[in-house]
């Protein structure tokens, strides 16, 4: 009866364990924001690779701060994006216009408008880096 009890007993810890990874994945995608990888290849310089994605942000969505083992250019698509990109003042794009973000630079984006925003976004990053580093 006792081993029963031990078996029970790991199970459930494996089950706990098995849901806060899949828990702490979905939050990696933050809510409100959700990113569509387009297309992804190697440059010809060593050791870099181009994505292109297309970034949808909900009214009001967030996405934290972090930074990108690479350059990142953003083309607003649709609706109104405010950038805090490293500790210079906030910007605020309309569809149409551009943004380059340096590479390792913290930044930050945010729909502040009342519609749904969405960006193009191409990285040059370091090939084998994760594409995006949350900051604290």
């Amino acid at each position: 009866m006792e081993k029963k009890k031990d078996i029970l007993a790991g199970i459930i810890i494996l089950v706990a364990m098995v849901l806060l990874t899949i828990s702490t994945s979905a939050s990696a995608q933050q809510q409100g924001v959700k990113r569509n990888d387009l297309q992804r290849h190697d440059l010809s310089i060593a050791g870099y690779e181009t994505v292109q994605a297309r970034i949808d942000f909900e009214p009001g969505a967030l996405a934290v701060k972090h930074k990108h083992p690479g350059e990142e250019i953003i083309y607003v698509l649709e609706g109104l994006l405010e950038y805090q990109v490293g500790d210079k003042s906030p910007v605020t794009l309309k569809a149409g216009e551009v943004l380059f973000i340096p590479a390792g630079t913290v930044h930050s984006a945010k729909n502040v408008g009342n519609i749904p925003a969405k960006e193009l976004a191409t990285y040059v990053v370091e090939k084998g880096k994760p594409l995006v580093v949350p900051v604290n």
